[in-house]
């Protein structure tokens, strides 16, 4: 079992080189969000860009979009065919037009369940040829598809808790010799969220010790995702990411709940609380 520390964190970030400009820091594809779901959305946009990510490309369904456009402004927000106020197949096409220029792709946070995001499902685990990350619904859809999850040549990261890795494995094991089997079995990394959560590519594991209960609430695992992907997109190795993400969100976690109490902290404080960590 392995952990990381504060120390750990310069290891893993790249440097930021006098000339530069945004697109040497990764462009990071989000497909989040529904019609009463907008905050997962931002929370994850939010969480990529707060961690150094060049660029974040935000689609989500076009009846939310004037909702994220007010809410962001960082954000590079567009809106796609959806089907009950969700996205859907006919959003595949302006999707595949983009997904060339990418480093990193988020599919998941408050997207919903349906035959359509089924279909965006599908599409994303065949055609993404870069790091993919599948949180919340994404993980629900998937679990439904986990020979052509196992077929992907390229890096994928779950981002399940305990309740939607049932879904994927209801095996009963030890919990890190479960999260490790199902790792080997679907050729993922997998952050098993929870307290001392477990992040896994089946060979190595990492034990997080950081965070607390105040960052039970929803909204918080958006901004992980958010993080992960956008770590990914800076060209952070998948397992490296994935660990930094989660050793990160839980930090900015604690200092949430230093400066405000574990009952009122909010994801968008923890959000406000990254820059801190990467100073």
């Amino acid at each position: 079992m392995e952990h990381l520390y504060a120390e750990d964190v310069k290891k893993f970030l790249p440097k930021r080189k006098r000339e530069s400009h945004k697109g040497d820091y990764g462009k990071v594809l989000m497909l989040c969000g529904s019609t009463g779901f907008t905050g997962a959305a931002a929370f994850a946009a939010m969480g990529a860009l707060r961690t150094g990510t060049g660029l974040v490309y935000l689609g989500v369904p076009q009846s939310i979009y004037a909702v994220e456009a007010v809410k962001l402004n960082e954000p590079v927000i567009f809106s796609l065919e959806e089907e009950y106020g969700m996205l859907c197949e006919r959003s595949c096409e302006k999707i595949k037009q983009l997904l060339p220029r990418m480093d990193a792709v988020l599919f998941g946070c408050g997207s919903g369940i349906g035959a359509g995001t089924d279909a965006v499902l599908r599409f994303l685990l065949n055609e993404v040829h870069c790091p993919l990350v599948l949180d919340a619904d994404g993980i629900t859809l998937v679990s439904r598809h986990k020979d052509e999850l196992r077929g992907r040549t390229s890096p994928t990261i779950l981002t399940p808790h305990d309740g939607e890795f049932l879904r994927l494995s209801p095996e009963s094991l030890p919990r890190q010799q479960q999260t490790e089997a199902m790792a080997r079995d679907l050729g993922c990394v997998i952050v098993r969220k929870g307290h001392r959560s477990l992040i896994t590519d089946g060979v190595r594991c990492f034990e997080n010790q950081t965070g607390n209960p105040g960052m039970a609430t929803g909204g918080s695992g958006d901004v992980l995702a958010g993080v992960i992907a956008g770590l990914l997109g800076q060209k952070i190795p998948p397992l490296d990411a994935a660990a930094l993400g989660v050793w990160l969100h839980g930090s900015a976690g604690d200092l949430a709940a230093e400066k405000l109490g574990e009952y009122g902290m909010l994801p968008s404080d923890m959000v406000e609380e990254l820059p801190r960590l990467l100073k």
